[in-house]
């Protein structure tokens, strides 16, 4: 039985100026799956994942959030909207305040956009915390004394706080070493059974794609250039940039 689409997107186009970054492309993310988006750098899938969240303008087409149409909410609408559509970015410098701790970064999001006790907030981040693997002592740290993979930990506990429904992850784990990455997607593949989570998941790794999709889009140059369930696309890829990819990926050599 197929699962009921949370987000649908027609005919996507996004631009910066002359340059049309995402050329009209078409596809959904249904309830609790993870939904890739593969392709090289420039191909137009971090503009895709900008675009939903809101923070890049769309020239055309539209995205619709549960049947309504995201490029409309304004004021509260999109308040709400961003409370159930979350983003992870791969800067996790960037995404921290470096003048907050771990913990307050955690809490933030709950102080300012619902009306819960400092007490249930104080102990909802400390909830989330060891859900991602943070201990006390870490939580009191500031973003600079973590490590790279502790500090995407946070970003993750920090985009779950407002018990989002989809998403989106801008190549979360290609800054951090395979052990670290595998860590952290354990992490999200975890949380995301336990909560029912649909992942929009953007990155130029075969190889993370065959371990979280359930769906993955190859993009290219602004367009899907194939879609299709993990396997599909993965064992059986029909287009030539797919095959591409799929034999660029680096082979370990058998001793």
């Amino acid at each position: 039985m197929q699962r009921e689409a949370i987000l649908q997107v027609t005919d996507l186009k996004v631009s910066y100026g002359r340059h049309q970054a995402v050329r009209g492309i078409s596809f959904d993310v249904r309830k609790a799956e993870t939904y890739c988006m593969v392709g090289e750098s420039g191909s137009g899938k971090s503009s895709t994942g900008r675009a939903i969240a809101r923070l890049v303008p769309v020239e055309s087409g539209s995205i619709k959030y549960r049947g309504q149409n995201v490029t409309a909410f304004r004021g509260e609408s999109l308040r709400d909207y961003r409370r159930k559509v979350q983003m992870i970015f791969q800067d996790t410098v960037g995404a921290l305040n470096p003048r907050l701790s771990i913990r307050d970064s955690v809490e933030e999001p709950l102080r300012l956009l619902t009306s819960r006790t400092r007490h249930d907030v104080r102990r909802a981040a400390a909830e989330m915390l060891d859900r991602v693997g943070l201990d006390s002592s870490q939580a009191m740290r500031y973003p600079p004394q973590l490590s790279g993979g502790q500090r995407q930990r946070a970003c993750i506990a920090r985009a779950l706080m407002l018990e989002p429904e989809l998403v989106i992850c801008d190549e979360p784990v290609s800054a951090l070493d395979l052990s670290v990455q595998a860590r952290v997607l354990d992490v999200l593949a975890e949380l995301g059974r336990d909560r029912g989570l649909s992942y929009l998941f953007i990155t130029h790794d075969l190889g993370v794609v065959r371990r979280i999709s359930d769906r993955v889009a190859v993009m290219k140059d602004g367009l899907i250039v194939e879609e299709g369930e993990n396997h599909d696309v993965l064992d059986r890829p029909r287009d030539p940039y797919t095959r591409r990819l799929i034999e660029a990926i680096p082979k370990v050599p058998v001793r």
